[in-house]
């Protein structure tokens, strides 16, 4: 049975949501970020790079970099969260997945956070929306809903919408981004969108104090 290693409201809810939306058998580990130690000890021993998500796949076999991993529980699922290799869908989700992993996931991390991984200092936050702010309107003008990939929920969807929650719990607007919005008001409909968020509870605080 696959094991995901995650922190409420990291990027880890994108795995958290697919393998939850597929169906699939697994179970949770859930990290603490600011002490690196998980239920069984350090967790800098399942994933030296110190963050999350990491999938464990096997007995001693441990994935990471969230693209990855979402890529890996799509060929699993069986399902059309992945389109055929080599052809334009499959490079198109592809391009999705290292976009978000590059332009939007990288952007949002602040180098004056203290303590968690997004900004929480009024000059952060202002830095990162101004980052991000270009990148996500990318977004807007790509995607025609309700998916990224049109009409199919694909693997990068979830991953996108890490994204847009950020935006909310750092009170980024979503004005001139319609798109976007929509987007981020489907995903919550989604049943098992709902269930992880329900499951991961409060994320860390992302305010000093």
């Amino acid at each position: 049975m696959m094991k995901l290693f995650y922190a409420s409201g990291t990027s880890a809810m994108a795995p958290h949501i697919l393998l939850t939306d597929a169906g699939l058998d697994f179970s949770l580990a859930r990290v603490n970020l600011d002490r690196k130690t998980w239920r069984g000890g350090d967790y800098n021993q399942i994933n030296p790079k110190s963050y999350v998500p990491t999938l464990q796949i096997g007995a001693n076999h441990f994935l990471t970099e969230c693209a990855v991993i979402l890529e890996y529980i799509a060929i699993k699922s069986g399902k059309d969260y992945r389109s055929p290799e080599d052809t334009t869908a499959y490079w198109q989700e592809r391009m999705w997945l290292n976009y978000i992993a590059t332009e939007l996931h990288k952007n949002f991390i602040s180098p004056f956070r203290h303590g968690n991984w997004l900004p929480n200092t009024p000059a952060s936050k202002q830095l990162v929306w101004q980052r991000v702010r270009p990148r996500l309107q990318y977004v807007e003008s790509r995607i025609h809903g309700p998916w990224l990939m049109g009409q199919r929920f694909a693997m990068a969807d979830p991953y996108l919408f890490v994204m847009t929650n950020w935006m909310r719990r750092l009170d980024f607007s979503f004005d001139g981004l319609p798109h976007l919005q929509e987007f981020d008001k489907q995903m919550r409909q989604r049943l098992s969108v709902q269930a992880v968020l329900r499951v991961e509870g409060k994320p860390h605080s992302v305010t000093d104090g």
